[in-house]
């Protein structure tokens, strides 16, 4: 009988062992994983974060250049619906850019026919070259002449930004940049 108590002894010990160290194994097991979902907390909490920044530049872009918002009623449930909206927002800026820089060279031929005798079909092709100069001759002159068109050009563009450009709005998103109009 004596064997059987140290048998029943020695399996209690061994079974308190096994669950003292499946114990102390399950709660480092425990501390590892709310270490996780608190960093894992901080992520998401920071993307969230990041997505509210992000509408409110889409927002703030969109009311700026006056462009209708996509219908994010649909849009919410997915992941890339940001995405999106940059993509068409990139899409309409880019239309309206293009269409702002065709109408304005057309002005400013415009103006260069006002006051000045040119042959238009010469002038739209650019610069035209000296065919009697060097390659690097005509980059030199090509160059000379922009140098020179610096003041004329600046007059030129600040007539027609207003007609480009969005009215600047005042939200957190610019802010400590330059103000563009005390140029």
């Amino acid at each position: 009988m004596f064997l059987l108590s140290d048998f029943f002894s020695r399996c209690a010990r061994f079974y308190l062992k096994s669950f003292a160290l499946t114990f102390v194994a399950l709660k480092d097991e425990l501390l590892a994983a709310q270490v996780e979902a608190r960093n894992t907390q901080a992520q998401l909490e920071g993307q969230v974060a990041l997505n509210r920044r992000l509408r409110t530049a889409i927002s703030d872009l969109s009311t700026s250049w006056e462009v209708e918002p996509m219908d994010e009623s649909k849009e919410e449930a997915r992941g890339d619906a940001l995405v999106d909206q940059l993509c068409y927002l990139g899409t309409v800026l880019r239309d309206r850019v293009r269409d702002a820089l065709h109408i304005r060279v057309k002005r400013a031929m415009a103006v260069v026919c006002s006051g000045f005798s040119y042959d238009m079909e010469v002038v739209s092709h650019g610069f035209v070259i000296d065919i009697s100069k060097t390659d690097v001759e005509n980059e030199e002159r090509l160059h000379a002449l922009i140098d020179d068109a610096e003041v004329p050009r600046e007059r030129l563009a600040k007539l027609f930004e207003p007609e480009v450009l969005p009215r600047e709005t005042s939200s957190g998103a610019g802010e400590g940049g330059e103000d563009r109009d005390a140029d």
